[in-house]
């Protein structure tokens, strides 16, 4: 089997998984509550259904990192005017998922100008077809990032220079690293979380190589006092980072081995390549199932 049409093939079995996951856990959205933390007089991070929000504040108007889930705009908002009666200005997207882009349009009505890479505008405007080969559902035009980009832009806002700087080919192919540079903080979106197994979307132009590159280069960005925004989980420093790297380094030669000897993907999966993280690992829908298979994908694949 060619390796590409190989790649193609685990991809779709991993976005099965994936799929079934989610449709198991779908999230009561009326029972959502959101979580206020404070990094900053003007700054500050939101925590409800789906990834993590980056909020800062000031006389010039509020600048947003993601939006969550559309049902869930209304409690943003509420908790958003607790922190300023400024218009929600900017709104950035790290990628292209629906818990990162789902209130884009909601927003969008309510003033905010979108901001994201080409690639994300171009997935949400021509998603891929669902894994049961269902086709996708194109975004609403209010949904679509008004300004793109695919080199590094910077946002001056409140007295901060918001630097928008493209991660190439991570956990998608349309990422962005938030930098907060007056603020020492940098909000990364899904290619790096502290909760669950780091996960790629191969569906959507990810990939392991890209991955650690934006690993490395964030690494090169935190200095010992940075604060790490992950897409999911607590907030980090730059020891996350590092910590997170190394793992895929240390599962990837574990795997990479097994695959070069002709292993299956259910082979590889029951030698427990990732055993010596499991215990410290928080446990999440990415788990290390989900892990290994696109790890094996890229592998067999010859990537």
């Amino acid at each position: 089997m060619k390796p590409a049409l190989a790649l193609r093939r685990i991809a779709l079995a991993v976005a099965l998984v994936a799929g079934s996951a989610s449709a198991q856990q779908a999230p009561d959205f009326s029972k959502v509550e959101i979580k206020t933390t404070k990094l900053a007089d003007d700054f500050y991070v939101l925590e409800g259904q789906g990834g993590a929000i980056s909020v800062l504040t000031g006389p010039d108007g509020v600048l947003l990192v993601d939006s969550q889930f559309a049902p869930l705009t209304d409690k943003l908002v509420a908790a958003i005017r607790r922190l300023s009666d400024k218009p929600i200005r900017f709104l950035v997207n790290t990628h292209v998922h629906g818990d990162h882009t789902g209130g884009n349009e909601n927003f969008a009505k309510l003033g905010a100008t979108l901001l994201s890479r080409d690639q994300l505008r171009e997935r949400l405007a021509h998603p891929n077809p669902a894994a049961d080969g269902t086709p996708g559902k194109p975004a609403p035009a209010q949904a679509l990032p008004a300004i793109t980009y695919d080199g590094p832009v910077t946002l001056h806002l409140n007295g901060e220079d918001v630097r928008l700087l493209p991660v190439r080919s991570a956990h998608t192919d349309g990422d962005t690293l938030v930098q907060f540079a007056n603020h020492d903080v940098l909000a990364v979106g899904d290619y790096f979380r502290t909760v669950g197994y780091p996960v790629v979307d191969l569906n959507n132009g990810g990939s392991l190589r890209g991955l650690l590159d934006g690993l490395g280069a964030t690494i090169g960005r935190a200095g010992p006092a940075t604060r790490i925004i992950p897409g999911h989980g607590p907030i980090t420093d730059r020891a996350g980072l590092i910590a997170q790297r190394d793992l895929l380094l240390a599962v990837r030669d574990k795997v990479a081995p097994l695959v070069a000897q002709g292993k299956t993907v259910e082979e590889v999966i029951a030698a427990r390549p990732t055993a010596d993280f499991d215990a410290q690992v928080a446990q999440s829908a990415q788990t290390s199932e989900r892990f290994i298979k696109w790890l094996y994908a890229e592998l067999k694949a010859g990537h």
